[in-house]
């Protein structure tokens, strides 16, 4: 199905669906400042090859959803030091937004599937609205504790950079991202990012929504003792060559979900790559 608008919350969420309307609905939830072209249409297909109902969409503040403009100016030293007042908003009120795309479908219930700031948002979810969840999947994710997931210094300098509004210059800053990124065991793809980055650039490019939710999840702090009511079938997926997020997020995630599987990938990053969309869809599946 091609790119619509749902009306969320007085938003507009952009987003798109793939494989049967009738099979089991799976929502994919982005990362930080990630459209939904992140989730690649290999790993969609995939998924829906598997008799899955696919949504993607962007998150609040990227690609064609609704910028949240206005608000004050994300300090993130700030947020950092415990002063969290310039937060336009928090997780929860993305998983509201997720609740809401879910509610626009028509769908009670689904599987849902989140990268890195999605995990966060796809736990929140699990934490405040369980009945729509059928099961959790957080991949490279983690808790909201800062004592765990910690970036390694050399990343944080290549993500603080701001996104270039020329577009040639910012496909190479987004290749240059997903490089940094890549574990020790995976290359990146660099014509299928070249091209996606593209896409992106296209679709809109927005630095001040990718500091909005930084500051969202910033201002969310530790959800470790809420997860722990967290019921429903949960699977914990990471690399153990994460530079953004440290694999110790992703065991503290396992470790306060009871019940929570956990799997983690040798020599994977903070990127999923196409050499094991066959396996993770499998452990998805399995949930």
């Amino acid at each position: 199905m091609s790119e619509q608008l749902a009306p969320v919350g007085g938003l507009q969420l952009a987003y798109e669906t793939i494989g049967d309307p009738g099979g089991v609905p799976t929502l994919l939830v982005a990362g930080l400042g990630s459209q939904m072209l992140r989730w690649d249409e290999g790993f969609c297909g995939l998924l829906a090859d598997r008799g899955r109902f696919v949504v993607r969409f962007d998150n609040r503040d990227v690609g064609r959803s609704s910028s949240i403009d206005g608000g004050p100016r994300p300090d993130v030293v700030a947020a950092l030091g415990g002063d969290a007042s310039s937060a336009s908003y928090t997780l929860e009120d993305m998983a509201d937004d997720a609740v809401g795309l879910l509610d626009h479908l028509s769908i009670d219930a689904a599987h849902v599937i989140g990268v890195s700031m999605g995990g966060m948002i796809a736990q929140t979810m699990a934490i405040r609205r369980p009945e729509r969840l059928r099961s959790l999947v957080s991949i490279m994710s983690t808790t909201g504790d800062r004592d765990v997931g910690r970036a390694r210094h050399e990343t944080v300098p290549v993500l603080l950079t701001p996104a270039p509004r020329e577009q040639d210059a910012y496909v190479d800053y987004y290749v240059g991202i997903c490089e940094a990124l890549a574990g020790r065991m995976y290359e990146v793809d660099e014509a299928r990012e070249r091209g996606r980055g593209a896409r992106m650039f296209a679709r809109g490019i927005n630095p001040e929504g990718t500091g909005r939710q930084l500051l969202a999840v910033i201002a969310s702090g530790d959800r470790t003792a809420a997860l722990a009511s967290v019921r429903v079938p949960t699977l914990v997926l990471h690399g153990d060559d994460d530079p953004l997020i440290d694999v110790s997020g992703g065991r503290a995630t396992a470790a306060a979900i009871p019940g929570a599987l956990l799997t983690v990938f040798p020599g994977m990053g903070h990127e999923l790559p196409a050499e094991l969309w066959p396996v993770v869809v499998e452990a998805v599946v399995a949930t």
